[in-house]
């Protein structure tokens, strides 16, 4: 250590040495400079992300998570967070990453969420695999609606063969539909009071049936002709419907457990929960899609790859451990890319910039 006496000394000298235009050693910190911590970057082919890094991450003590299970913004740009923690199974944040606002403590099995509506009039709904129910509230929790086990269908004995796991709404006309993915895998279709409109699916083997209808997403890419797009988790697939519940076509996608597709502008995104294996922990990663139902980007997994029209499989990137179980997307005005997570030791979502 320099003492009180040399450090003046030094200081005299350095002042005579300045004004005899004498350069002057410097005198370096012992204590090393910080190393800049490298970005990164996720992503393929113009959909490329950098993780932002501690976004959304609270006090666990005040505001825990358990599953983040699925995300959705308002019409004033906040970012609802659904998780299954009665503490508060509703965390609503900026998009900076900043709490705005909680409620919620009776979503034991909070897994859905949907929001419809437009400005003031918005509404959520819930789905609740554990209250075997789907709840519509305003956006300060207050309940609205609920939609009990769909008994008039002749499918169900009680209530809990019924697990819904997602809805969708027809915004033309306010119909409202329900898969009952960890249940019997039906779809549900009714009109904007809760009336039954019809049913169809199920578990099978057929190109109509599914195992594990997951996720559903009203299409209106093509105005002249809206669809659905229902997952069917387990056959690494999406397929589209008519609004009606006809069979359309499959979305083949080789290797991944995509849980529900999400349209923002012409693409389609999709939480990747696993890959290859229904049973491989901590191999999820993000999925996009163009308006032609091709993988462009695969941002945490490998690249995609076609042979004509057949998408390779594709897997968890070893060299990328930015996910472990992806449950849903929620993207922006900004393009970016926010993730909430099923089973990932209670992690507060991730939020990915696009860069390219």
């Amino acid at each position: 250590m320099v003492s009180l006496l040399s450090r003046r000394s030094f200081v005299r000298q350095a002042s005579l040495a300045t004004a005899a235009g004498i350069a002057v050693p410097t005198i370096l910190s012992a204590k090393p400079l910080p190393k800049p911590v490298a970005e990164t970057i996720v992503g393929h082919n113009g959909f490329r992300y950098r993780v932002v890094p501690g976004w959304g991450v609270l006090d666990a003590g005040k505001n825990p998570v358990n599953d983040c299970h699925e995300m959705v913004q308002d019409a004033k740009g906040r970012i609802i967070l659904l998780t299954n923690e009665t503490k508060n199974n509703v965390l609503i944040y900026d998009k900076s990453g900043k709490l705005l606002d909680t409620w919620g403590h009776e979503y034991p099995g909070g897994h859905g969420l949907t929001i419809g509506g437009e400005g003031n009039d918005q509404y959520l709904l819930i789905a609740d695999t554990d209250r075997h129910q789907v709840i519509k509230t305003d956006l300060k929790g207050r309940e609205l609606m609920k939609l009990e086990y769909p008994k008039e269908t002749g499918k169900y004995a009680y209530p809990s063969q019924y697990k819904p796991t997602e809805t969708a709404v027809n915004p033309a006309n306010g119909d409202i539909y329900v898969v009952d993915g960890y249940g019997l895998n039906y779809v549900m279709q009714y009109d904007k009071t809760g009336k039954l409109i019809r049913y169809w699916g199920g578990k099978g083997e057929g190109d109509e049936t599914f195992d594990c209808c997951h996720g559903i997403v009203v299409d209106r890419r093509r105005a002249d002709a809206p669809t659905l797009i229902i997952t069917d988790r387990r056959r690494n697939a999406l397929k589209r419907f008519t609004l009606d519940g006809k069979y359309k076509s499959t979305i083949a996608l080789p290797g991944s457990y995509i849980c529900r597709p999400v349209i923002h502008g012409d693409n389609l995104y999709g939480a990747v929960f696993r890959s290859t294996s229904d049973s491989y922990p901590d191999s999820g990663y993000i999925q996009i899609l163009d308006k032609n139902d091709r993988v462009v980007s695969t941002p945490g997994g490998s690249e995609p790859l076609y042979q004509g029209s057949k998408l390779g499989e594709q897997r968890k990137d070893q060299n990328q451990a930015v996910f472990l179980h992806p449950h849903d997307v929620l993207v922006d005005g900004d393009e970016s890319v926010y993730v909430a997570q099923w089973a990932s030791k209670k992690t507060y979502p991730i939020k990915l910039e696009r860069v390219a």
